[in-house]
């Protein structure tokens, strides 16, 4: 949970010096952007599953 907190914070504060810098969001600017990144990460979480299922019954 930490790891999780710290990883919000340290977004929250890149987002304000880019803000105060003028500069665009290093983030997608839209929902379907975010939502891809959050597919992405699960993809990776869900071929991790699979291996470990599949060579348990090998």
């Amino acid at each position: 949970m930490r790891e999780l907190l710290l990883s919000l914070l340290a977004g929250i504060i890149i987002g304000i010096i880019f803000k105060f810098l003028k500069l665009p969001l290093p983030a997608p600017p839209v929902l379907a952007g975010v939502l891809g990144i959050v597919g992405v990460y699960f993809g990776g979480v869900i071929a991790d599953y699979m291996k470990d299922f599949f060579s348990m019954g090998g």
